[in-house]
């Protein structure tokens, strides 16, 4: 298989390369800005020289990825898709196209077909949050959901980790991605303000939940905060349910949800952190509690690796499925 990362040098695409073992690459095209063009990146012990995404285009890839922002995935996505290349775009261009599937692989991975060339990655704090929501909305409803983010500053790029380390290291700031310091602070917003007062991050996770978990009508309340971490995001979510239920078949039901790995036993110091998620594949979820006023009601606590499954993870997930469904069995 014939794969283009699209932003290969990036925070996102320098992971996903880290595990795109997984899926069959027989040839790797890195596409990069000009700043990158005439060097190289390592994939199975190759050095491979990063091109022009012009040029990527030209080499027929059967599936790209792109990782390099919302203005050249608007341009060039199109163009490979009208190729017959499967494109998985990372940005935000087109999720909420109602043309183009907004997928998480382990709800809705199913309704991929032969004729989806373009597919949406959804946001990173999105990703994680219906993860766990989809599997409890399925057996006891779903009213209403409150979440806060406690979002990485590695989910700002370069920039945005450049920044917390020169603070820390007590380094001026040459291009700050914040407009406030961020080591030893919060952040109360990620992403530009709307004219509502909320946050693209916050309405984010209320348009892209609605469009992945096929809820178009969910309540969905969010803040998303940025801090100063480096290995996840986390979330604290509150869900209203349809139905009564005991937190013990909660805790079953989500052990047995793939993708999803529960540590919740607080006494024993067991519960999610980005410390734990840093690295791993997993969304981790804990601090499974009951509303204490409502018995149809319970707060969660969500954590993830904000590059993995938020973002490249899912990606390669989604480019698996596309490999095994529609391009493997392939005539030559």
């Amino acid at each position: 298989m014939k794969l283009a990362l699209v932003g290969a040098t990036g925070l996102v695409g320098k992971t996903a390369l880290t595990i795109l073992s997984r899926l069959p690459v027989t040839e790797l095209i890195p596409v990069a800005s000009e700043r990158s063009y005439g060097k190289s990146i390592s994939f199975n012990d190759k050095d491979i020289r990063i091109q022009s995404i012009e040029r990527a285009l030209e080499m027929k890839p059967d599936i790209a990825i792109f990782s390099a922002g919302s203005e050249l995935s608007k341009e060039y996505a199109p163009l490979f898709s009208s190729k017959g290349c499967y494109v998985i775009d990372n940005s935000s261009a087109w999720r909420m196209d109602k043309d183009v599937p907004l997928v998480v692989p382990e709800i809705n991975g199913d309704q991929l077909t032969r004729d989806h060339y373009l597919i949406a990655n959804p946001n990173c704090s999105t990703i994680q949050m219906v993860m766990v929501l989809f599997p409890i909305a399925r057996i006891y409803g779903l009213k209403k959901v409150i979440v806060s983010t406690y979002q990485s500053v590695t989910g700002s790029g370069y920039q945005g980790l450049a920044q917390l380390i020169s603070e820390r290291e007590e380094r001026k700031v040459d291009k700050p991605a914040y407009p406030y310091p961020i080591d030893l602070n919060c952040i109360p917003h990620c992403d530009r303000f709307l004219e509502n007062d909320y946050t693209r991050e916050e309405m984010k996770l209320v348009y892209e939940s609605r469009k992945i978990m096929d809820m178009p009508h969910l309540p969905v309340h969010a803040t998303a905060v940025r801090v100063p971490v480096i290995g996840g995001h986390s979330e604290s979510v509150y869900i209203e349910l349809e139905k009564p239920f005991e937190i013990q078949e909660i805790r079953t039901l989500l052990a047995r949800s793939p993708g999803i790995k529960v540590l919740d036993d607080p006494a024993t110091g067991q519960y999610p952190m980005p410390a734990i998620a840093h690295k791993k594949d997993e969304v981790f979820v804990g601090r499974i509690r009951k509303d204490i006023d409502n018995e149809k009601a319970l707060g969660l606590w969500i954590v993830a690796d904000n590059l993995r499954k938020g973002a490249a993870g899912n990606a390669i997930q989604i480019a698996g499925i596309i490999h095994q469904r529609f391009i493997s069995d392939a005539p030559a």
